[in-house]
């Protein structure tokens, strides 16, 4: 039980002042019964970052470009992100980077054309490349939330590509997913499509590059573990995708092996549950699911969706974000919908709710990455058009804006608290930055 409960906390520039400044409601003109105003009307940043509610500010804590403490050049596209208790009162925040390979190395953690690729860095490497390096991979944020101050970050995981979400692990590690199923070619040395394990530390190390090859080769998204089993629970970045479920051999040992199997609805057969052409799933109707064992998990082919949907496994729109939390499972469809502007699943136990599906681009514009606040609140990145919000949702179904990208024309994405709830980190993908925002969270309104 006491792993349970460290889990469930776990997955629990300047400071910008808003006091005064021009405010603006996200639904003033947009009346629905499915929005509150939750902390209250946004408060636009003189600084075009990111904007946030009264008494609410925020910190830069990483910027793309710059130097880390080991050397190397912070990635830019930081994607999925959880954090972890360290020692001393420290956060550990470990950070996707959605990147590809590339000789220029552009926004990679190497440096113009890659010079500061090192043989040694290279032998650490999951994929070194043929024409260029991989330059995907984690990085981890050592922090300070007492003081509100970065302590040191580093290059945690090395050599893959498109690292866009994951999952914390009830054990203190962070299992990145790649959103691709690249093979070996002209660019890249080693097939990808992987699951990699990258463990929390407060010290500079490059984690050792295991593919999960187990849990499936397919476009990954997140990962979310339950942590009375330690079963692993997976997205599928496919229109037409799947979710899975991983039973390691040994728990807590991903890289062991075990068996991966698909989720299907209960006397429904190859369920879509996209509501695109027709309602097949109703708002707030619990469906009870099963599971089918899978074969051929590593095909090179990309047909686990396919062969799964054939044998009777439910069909889904873009599963990407996936976080436990509230004694469940939560995940977003970015694509489901009659309007295709997204979907909140739970899972728990055996059983399927459709939690949310706006259907309001206005109230939520296609989400994306999510994680489950300290008070139980749903927290969803969008990645629509425009500007982009972060939305709160409460366990009534409810929905808040709580953050705006200023600038817009990025995602805001993997948002995350600290250990301790006084925290949320999040990144602005497109510009490279990672944000620590602080505020009276306490003062949750209660609809």
């Amino acid at each position: 039980m006491k792993a349970r409960r460290q889990f469930l906390l776990n997955a629990s520039a300047t400071a910008i002042g808003f006091a005064g400044l021009r405010s603006f409601s996200a639904f003033a003109d947009k009346k629905d019964s499915q929005a509150i105003n939750g902390y209250g009307d946004l408060r636009s940043d003189p600084e075009d970052v990111i904007d946030l509610p009264k008494g609410f500010s925020y910190k830069i804590i990483g910027r793309a470009g710059e130097k880390m403490d080991d050397g190397l050049t912070l990635p830019g596209a930081p994607d999925g992100m959880a954090t972890f208790k360290g020692p001393d009162g420290l956060t550990l925040l470990v950070r996707n980077h959605e990147l590809n390979a590339g000789s220029g190395g552009k926004n990679g953690a190497f440096g113009s054309l890659n010079k500061n690729l090192t043989p040694e860095l290279r032998k650490k490497m999951y994929d070194p490349g043929k024409a260029a390096p991989a330059l995907g991979g984690t990085t981890t944020v050592v922090y300070d939330t007492k003081e509100q101050k970065l302590v040191r970050q580093f290059m945690s995981l090395a050599g893959t590509i498109r690292n866009c979400a994951g999952g914390p692990t009830p054990w203190d590690s962070w299992v990145t997913c790649e959103e691709t199923v690249e093979k070996a070619g002209k660019l890249c040395s080693v097939d990808h499509g992987w699951c990699f394990e990258v463990p929390a530390t407060d010290q500079p190390k490059l984690a050792d590059p295991i593919p999960l090859k187990g849990m499936g080769r397919f476009n990954h998204e997140a990962i979310a573990v339950d942590p009375e089993t330690g079963y692993v629970y997976e997205t599928e970045d496919r229109h037409d995708g799947l979710i899975y479920r991983f039973l390691p051999k040994v728990a807590g040992k991903l890289a062991k092996g075990g068996k991966l199997q698909a989720l299907v609805a209960k006397g429904k057969k190859s369920l879509d549950t996209r509501n695109w052409d027709k309602t097949t799933v109703r708002l707030g109707e619990k469906i009870a699911v099963t599971w089918m064992d899978m074969d051929d998990v590593d095909s090179p082919k990309d047909d686990l969706r396919f062969r799964g949907f054939a044998a009777g496994a439910a069909r889904f729109a873009r599963g990407e974000g996936m976080w436990y939390g509230n004694n469940g499972i939560y995940f977003t469809c970015t694509n489901g919908g009659k309007k295709k502007y997204g979907q909140v699943w739970k899972l728990g136990g055996d059983e399927l709710e459709l939690f949310a599906e706006p259907n309001n681009k206005d109230i939520v514009d296609n989400c994306d990455n999510l994680t489950v606040a300290p008070w139980g609140d749903v927290i969803l990145c969008e990645d629509g058009g425009g500007k982009q919000y972060l939305v709160g949702v409460t366990p009534k179904g409810k929905f808040y804006k709580l953050a705006r990208n200023s600038s817009g024309g990025s995602e805001l994405a993997g948002a995350t608290f600290s250990p301790d709830g006084s925290t949320l980190f999040v990144n602005v993908q497109g510009r490279g930055l990672t944000l620590a925002v602080t505020g009276p969270w306490e003062k949750v309104r209660k609809t």
